[in-house]
């Protein structure tokens, strides 16, 4: 009886930039209908593995000094294109962990899916937006006839995702390489998208390679967990082994960095910023003069404030119109509504004061690879902000340097980290530099819009200790918007549950997280794998 093949078959993969070893000695296998996870800290190597199985690397910059990868038996190291073509997106799809930067943003969202399905399927017209329709439905995406003309900016970060997932699944892979599927996503989206996937691959018995750093995840949804770090392959075993009897130090501290602990309620602290009637509205549709006829109503009526000292947190579903309020509250958007900062109305503040206002609010937006510039070096970006204020010339060359060795060592990166370009870091090490640059202009409130999604367990909780530690240092003022209710639980003093542009519930987060009252939160809370 002849030996099953692997769908999958990783050995002694190693790869090289150029001279320098980044990945070395990692062998596995996978079968149909199993799913293999992929856990390490950030820059362990864990997308590189995955683009590797595509041959998407810079090559021949890139190189593979040893090792092989089989699918279904046949290898696919240094195939020509033609080859390699018929079997990326077809045979094996990728969910690229960055839907913003993956999604091209002159095609509509109908434009991009249709071309996987021409391409290999020979869907056109009729029939392949009938199977758009299916896929987007299929992953979430509510009325998806109205997204289908969509560019991705018009969608919220959870939902470029679901788009992401569609466009994979369009032609019923064998392979699914998923590249941290669920980071933009909140906890009930998230529950429905990993069920999803779990039904899609009972059905078409298909083989998921899962990279995350969410061990939670891992636990219910993975046969085999293969931990990585810096570059090597530390542990391979069966998810329960992993879980109950890990071997490797390295796995065993991944273990232990879930986040824990609960604030401490603040006693009469100050408002820092309060905001009133605040509504967002976008236009749908305009009228041949350019009136709009037509509009998507994102905030409704939001009220709150912000206290010296404190984390508030916003919650709910993509698309609820967290990032969008947040944006309104920092002059960003159009809005109706008004916004104080320290006693002072900002609505009509001209250019010149709004822009010294900038130095107090900072934001860290949620996707960090798009919003750091890809020409400009880490010492550029984290030291803009100080030389936009430098008007005094106070600050010399040399400060300027010393103060970003300084804030990107508080947020765990090298100093020789300044002098490279934001394509050469991780997911998570970007995040940092985004946090950086925030900080280094010691503002008194910082909008946190997903800031710890793209990192890792062990990295996630060090950025959360650092910034309690900054903010008891500084007073800071946090407002928070995560789907990660874990996170939102160690870190934030009060929560504000959103649903459709409202507030549904709000009060002290171990309130909130024990006594939750409106059916949503409490979904919210059975969704999420805490």
């Amino acid at each position: 009886m002849s030996e099953q093949i692997s769908l999958l078959s990783v050995d002694n993969l190693a790869v090289s930039f150029a001279e320098q070893p980044i990945l070395s000695g990692v062998s596995f296998s996978l079968d149909k209908g199993k799913t293999l996870a992929i856990v390490g800290e950030s820059g362990s190597g864990k997308s590189l593995t995955a683009l590797s199985i595509l041959q998407l690397l810079p090559y021949p910059h890139a190189h593979h000094p040893t090792g092989d990868i089989a699918f279904q038996g046949q290898s696919l190291m240094g195939k020509p294109d033609v080859v390699l073509e018929a079997v990326r997106g077809n045979k094996i799809s990728m969910i690229f962990q960055e839907p913003m930067t993956s999604l091209n943003p002159l095609h509509s969202i109908e434009h991009q899916i249709a071309e996987t399905l021409l391409l290999h399927k020979g869907l056109t017209g009729k029939a392949a937006q009938l199977r758009i329709l299916e896929l987007l439905d299929l992953v979430g995406i509510e009325n998806p006839q109205s997204r289908l003309k969509a560019y991705p900016h018009e969608l919220s970060g959870g939902q470029r995702q679901r788009v992401m997932i569609a466009m994979a699944l369009a032609n019923e892979p064998e392979l699914l390489i998923a590249d941290e599927p669920t980071t933009a996503l909140d906890a009930t989206i998230q529950k429905q998208i990993l069920t999803l996937l779990k039904s899609l691959q009972q059905r078409l018995n298909m083989g998921i390679l899962l990279i995350t750093h969410d061990l939670n995840i891992v636990r219910q949804f993975s046969d085999h967990v293969l931990v990585m770090c810096k570059g090597e392959q530390v542990e391979y075993e069966t998810t329960k082994n992993v879980f109950e009897i890990p071997q490797h130090a390295y796995t065993k501290k991944l273990l232990d960095a879930i986040p824990t602990g609960e604030m401490n309620p603040l006693i009469n602290p100050k408002v820092i910023l309060e905001a009133m009637n605040m509504n967002v509205s976008f236009p749908l549709k305009k009228n041949f003069w350019g009136k709009t006829v037509e509009s998507l109503h994102v905030v409704k009526d939001i009220s709150l404030q912000v206290h010296e000292g404190e984390t508030l947190a916003i919650v709910g579903e993509s698309g609820s119109g967290k990032s969008t309020l947040a944006q309104a509250l920092l002059q960003l958007n159009k809005h109706t509504g008004q916004v104080v900062y320290l006693g002072q109305s900002v609505n009509n503040l001209d250019k010149n004061e709004l822009q010294y206002l900038r130095q107090e609010l900072q934001i860290v937006f949620q996707d960090p690879y798009a919003s750091l510039s890809p020409r400009m070096s880490v010492q550029d970006i984290v030291a803009e902000g100080l030389h936009v204020f430098n008007n005094q010339n106070t600050l010399t060359d040399h400060d300027i340097r010393e103060k970003v060795s300084q804030v990107l060592e508080k947020v765990g990166l090298d100093k020789s980290s300044a002098e490279r370009f934001p394509n050469q870091f991780s997911g998570g090490q970007r995040q940092r530099i985004a946090i950086a640059r925030a900080l280094i202009l010691q503002p008194k409130l910082i909008v946190l819009d997903e800031p710890t999604s793209a990192l890792d367990r062990s990295i996630q909780k060090q950025i959360i200790e650092l910034l309690k530690s900054l903010q008891q240092e500084f007073s800071l003022s946090y407002l928070f918007i995560s789907h990660d209710l874990s996170v939102v639980r160690a870190l934030s003093h009060r929560v504000l549950v959103m649903k459709s542009g409202e507030i549904v519930e709000q009060g002290i987060t171990s309130e909130i997280f024990e006594f939750a009252k409106h059916p949503y939160t409490q979904e919210l809370l059975l969704s999420s794998i805490l």
